[in-house]
């Protein structure tokens, strides 16, 4: 990624809407549906600063891998200890059969090769292991956010479920979110398109928006894997092996 996305979610990863809401769907995500056993050893592959750790830790020991310098070192900071460096899709020094959950979050679509990257994740779990992952939704949303974050590609459910299971595992309650605001997000992609604006920065809104964005966004909550959505923003899943 672009060194200013990484200062950009250093300055506004315990703010901004998108990162608030989300912690909290995943979180409750993973407590219905990741069958996380007590004690678990979870591993996060590309944690950025760090800002989901205290929400991983609810449900077990946790480690890290961030490969930017910076941000592993605002992440080592807010772990209380060393997050390592190791990259995707080889994962050198990364202990094999050692985790019951290893997260990826907005992380696959950053890898070339995204199949080798899930299944060198799938040597890295314990047996009842799973994986937690969530990408970006509907190439056709392509935008210059994309570029500066350096994606690959964006996903349908259809084409996340095929690099899932070519790796040799198989999803787990695979399902849209971020799904409520999408008809806004989805209208700012066009008319950027339309009017040659299609900007990259991610700052938070007013804070009158950002209050509002959060709430209506925090909702999905009590409905991602529980409810069909209808398209998001992004999708998640957990995949275990097959």
């Amino acid at each position: 990624m672009d060194r200013i996305v990484y200062d950009r979610m250093a300055a506004h990863d315990s703010t901004h809407w998108w990162y608030r809401a989300r912690r909290d769907i995943l979180a409750d995500y993973l407590t219905r549906y990741g069958d996380v056993p007590k004690g678990a050893r979870i591993l996060e592959i590309g944690c950025g600063t760090g800002h989901n750790l205290p929400m991983l830790s609810q449900f077990g020991a946790v480690e890290a891998i961030e490969i930017d310098p910076a941000a592993r070192e605002i992440a080592s900071e807010r772990l209380g200890r060393p997050v390592g460096d190791a990259p995707l899709p080889a994962l050198p020094g990364i202990e094999r059969g050692a985790y019951d959950l290893v997260a990826v979050l907005d992380v696959v679509e950053h890898i070339e090769d995204d199949v080798a990257a899930l299944a060198a994740m799938k040597t890295l779990l314990k047996p009842g292991g799973k994986i937690l992952i969530a990408v970006p939704a509907h190439q056709w949303m392509w935008s210059a956010h994309d570029v500066v974050n350096h994606h690959h590609r964006r996903y349908s459910k259809a084409t996340l479920r095929k690099a899932i299971e070519t790796a040799g595992l198989r999803p787990k309650k695979l399902t849209y979110f971020n799904s409520l605001l999408f008809p806004l997000a989805a209208a700012a992609r066009i008319a950027g398109r339309l009017t040659g604006r299609d900007d990259s920065d991610d700052s938070p809104p007013a804070k009158p928006l950002n209050t509002l964005f959060e709430r209506i966004f925090r909702l999905e909550r009590h409905a991602v894997g529980r409810l069909p959505l209808t398209p998001g923003v992004s999708i998640v899943t957990l995949a275990e092996p097959a």
